[in-house]
């Protein structure tokens, strides 16, 4: 390679900015594609986890393929194990989710702490297949097993002032290394996770409270034993390994709006008409598949959820 000094360079001769940033970014990508489900690098698949069948709620039936189950276990996002995508499925075995109890409290008249095994046991099981889209532009279609979070409220009777409801991950470094590490100290995340919704969002027959996928438990790395999905959202409000909800009546401080705001909104619905700061959210990637596809609006949940945020300016609450 010929290198020359600086006064040697003739102006025409010098690579546009753009040009270099932009195949800075093709390399990145790359590299990203070349580490993503399907690859050589990929882990083999997990072993079969416990079963917990369930029928199939139709209702919820999509068009689309569902996510191969190597793929949704293996490439995530839980922050607990570590910022790569294949840190929850390398580093999950640390995580134990029995015994396990959950917590809820605040604006309530009946205030109760359930063991996990009360509540697999408080309303009947359906598997639901949901889109699944994350702020990073990547997506799945995952069957979830659950029931709606609203049976699990009902029981503690939200009192009258109640308008939002918080959710809290566990918090124990020994179970999560990322706490024990710190990687976020930098970033300002605080631990433990906490996430949060409107009481009508998470009264909403769509928002599934879960315990399992494809037919068995909840693996560690994919939320284990209890979380929520919320599918027209996007991937991070759907807090996993929860083991308190509570009930407020104001607005709950949730940990990636806490630390980057213009980011992060509360209500993080998947909008493409709303870009995250560094990125469209007009296109997506699903798991699987090389091409592009336009995001919907609400996930493509618009029918079921936009009355919701009737009225709305949805660029200002996003």
């Amino acid at each position: 390679m010929l290198i020359k000094r600086g006064g040697d360079i003739k102006g025409g001769e010098i690579t546009d900015q753009a040009l270099y940033l932009n195949r800075r970014a093709f390399m990145v990508g790359a590299a990203a594609l070349a580490l993503a489900p399907g690859s050589a690098r990929a882990a083999a698949p997990p072993a079969t986890g416990q079963p917990l069948p369930a029928p199939r709620n139709k209702a919820f039936d999509l068009p689309d393929a569902v996510t191969k189950f190597q793929d949704a276990t293996t490439y995530n996002n839980f922050y607990e194990f570590g910022v790569n995508k294949d840190d929850p499925y390398q580093h999950a075995g640390s995580l134990r989710p029995r015994p396990w109890k959950v917590q809820v409290d605040g604006l309530v008249q009946k205030p109760k702490t359930f063991d996990i095994d009360d509540v697999l046991k408080m309303a009947p099981l359906e598997e639901r297949v949901y889109r699944m889209r994350c702020v990073e532009g990547w997506s799945m279609v995952i069957p979830w097993t659950g029931f709606p979070l609203s049976a699990l409220l009902k029981r503690v009777e939200p009192t009258g002032a109640a308008k939002y409801v918080e959710f809290v991950t566990l918090m124990d470094a020994e179970q999560f290394p990322a706490q024990r590490r710190g990687l976020f100290n930098l970033g300002g995340l605080d631990w433990p996770y906490t996430e949060g919704l409107r009481l009508d969002e998470a009264m909403h027959p769509l928002t599934l409270l879960t315990m399992g996928m494809y037919g068995q438990v909840l693996p560690n790395q994919n939320g284990a034993p209890l979380r929520v999905v919320v599918p027209w959202k996007y991937g991070f409000k759907s807090a996993k390994s929860i083991v308190r909800i509570r009930l407020t009546a104001e607005e709950p401080k949730t940990a990636w709006n806490k630390v980057a705001p213009q980011e992060y909104g509360f209500y993080s619905n998947v909008n493409p008409k709303v870009d995250h700061p560094r990125w469209s959210q007009a296109t997506e990637r699903r798991i699987g598949e090389f091409r592009r596809r336009e995001t919907l609006m609400f996930n493509g949940y618009a029918d079921q959820v936009a009355s919701l945020y009737s009225g709305m300016d949805l660029k200002k609450y996003y």
